[in-house]
């Protein structure tokens, strides 16, 4: 028969804060990805022009994005403990995106208003990155590789506009 002493284990105050830390910064990137995912969709269904055919399916590429960038995000609170909230109206009320043009828009004013967007949420995803940086490293890879996806889409759709 093996015998085993008893061990303590000491918890730093640091480690029993770090799931709320970790909320406190990810949760917002949830509503916003949600939002730039339902907001990406309502671009997509209404952008009109020349440049029709190749926005209107890359916007499907950025709500793929975003919806499964939200996905990763909103399960990494939950593996810590924490529950998220992403309802319809915490989203409408915490989300920090700018309100898009309602109805049919041309594909320039489609684009800057995604793109602003997308550099709303970045806005929130890089102080996520920040404020994790001494909290969670894995929380913080997480968003690093948000950011630098956002960063591409951001740039593809830079790259279309006219001017």
């Amino acid at each position: 028969m093996a015998h085993t002493k008893k061990q303590s284990v000491v918890v730093a105050r640091q480690d029993l804060d770090r799931p709320i830390g970790v909320e406190r910064y990810l949760a917002p990137v949830v509503r916003d990805l949600v939002a730039l995912g339902v907001n990406g969709k309502q671009a997509h269904w209404h952008v009109r022009g020349a440049n029709f055919i190749g926005l209107h399916e890359f916007l499907d590429d950025l709500v793929a994005h975003a919806q499964d960038g939200a996905d990763q995000v909103a399960e990494r609170i939950v593996a810590l403990g924490l529950p998220v909230d992403a309802r319809v109206g915490t989203v409408a009320a915490q989300a920090t995106l700018p309100e898009p043009k309602a109805g049919f828009q041309q594909s320039d004013p489609t684009l800057n208003d995604v793109i602003a967007q997308v550099d709303a949420t970045l806005v929130t995803v890089y102080a996520a990155i920040e404020g994790l940086a001494e909290i969670d490293a894995p929380s913080q890879d997480i968003v690093i590789a948000l950011a630098e996806q956002l960063d591409k889409d951001r740039w593809f759709l830079r790259s279309q506009l006219a001017s």
